[in-house]
C-alpha cells in the first residue's frame, strides 16, 4: 500500500511530497547546467528513471536536450542502453575513460556506496572536471538506518530484503556495497584533499523502505523529522573544482 499521500497529503497535488529527495536533489543539479554543458554520469545505470510516473521528478533527471552532450560511464556494459546518454564508456580499473579537463558536470546518483577505492573516485572527479565545473553527488549514508542495515546485511539477504520491500527492483540492479566514503566526515575530507569547494549536509526524505507497514511508515516519518544531520538517511553533494 502507498501511504505518501496519507503522510504527506501535498502529494495528492502533482504525486510527489516537499520532502522528495529526488526532487530537492535533481532541483540543485539542474540549477547549475547551461546549454554548452558537458555532463558525466557517473554510473549512469540503464535508465530506471524512464518508468518514474511523476512528470516533473522525470524531467528533472533527464539532461538530454537541455545541454550541449551528456556522457554515461559505467561498469556495467548494459548501461549503454540508458536513454538519456550521448554516449557511452566502460569504465575499467576504477578510471574514468575521459579527457582531463574536459566536463562541466559529473553526477553520481546512488554510486558512491559502490566506491571501492574513493581515493582515486574522487581523484578522477577532480581530473575530468572543468577548472569552476562541478561536482553532484547523491549517496545513503553509512550511519543512516538503511546504511547501517544494508552494511549489517549479507548481499543476498539484503537483495532479498530489497526484492520484498521494493517488487520493481530488479536483483541484477542490485550492486556491491562498501561504504568506504559513506559519512559526512569522510566526504568532507576527501573534497579538501581534492581542494574542491563544498557544501555537504544529510537529508531524510519519505521513508518509501517502509510502505509495506503503516505503523513502520509513521514512526520512520517521525524519526526523519527528528534525526539530527549526522544520522540522516541520505548524503547530498554539491562541489566545485576550484
Amino acid at each position: 500500500m502507498n501511504y505518501l499521500n496519507q503522510f504527506y497529503p501535498e502529494s495528492r497535488f502533482g504525486g510527489f511530497s516537499d520532502r522528495d529527495g529526488t526532487i530537492a536533489f535533481y532541483n540543485r543539479v539542474n540549477a547549475l547546467l547551461k546549454k554548452d554543458s558537458i555532463i558525466l554520469n557517473i554510473g549512469c545505470g540503464r535508465g530506471s528513471f524512464v518508468e518514474d510516473e511523476v512528470k516533473i521528478r522525470k524531467n528533472l533527471q533527464r539532461f538530454k536536450g537541455k545541454v550541449k552532450k551528456t556522457i554515461g560511464i559505467d561498469i556495467d556494459p548494459e548501461a549503454k542502453v540508458n536513454p538519456d546518454i550521448d554516449c557511452f564508456w566502460l569504465i575499467k580499473k576504477n578510471r574514468f575513460p575521459i579527457r582531463s579537463n574536459s566536463i562541466d558536470l559529473c553526477i553520481g546518483d546512488n554510486v558512491l556506496e559502490h566506491v571501492e577505492n574513493p581515493v582515486l573516485f574522487f581523484k578522477e572527479c577532480r581530473r575530468v572536471l572543468k577548472k569552476g565545473g562541478y561536482l553532484c553527488l547523491r549517496t545513503t549514508n553509512l550511519f543512516g538506518y538503511v546504511g547501517l542495515a544494508a552494511k549489517i546485511l549479507p548481499r543476498k539477504k539484503h537483495a532479498a530484503l530489497l526484492n520484498q520491500i521494493q517488487e520493481s527492483r530488479l536483483e541484477k540492479d542490485i550492486f556491491p556495497k562498501f561504504y568506504r566514503a559513506n559519512s559526512l566526515y569522510k566526504i568532507k575530507s576527501f573534497l579538501k584533499q581534492n581542494n574542491f569547494d563544498f557544501s555537504v549536509y544529510g537529508i531524510s526524505s519519505e521513508p518509501a523502505y517502509f510502505d509495506f507497514s503503516k505503523w513502520l511508515y509513521w514512526t520512520a516519518t517521525i524519526l526523519h523529522h527528528l534525526t539530527p544531520n549526522f544520522f540522516k538517511v541520505t548524503i547530498f553533494v554539491f562541489a566545485k573544482n576550484n
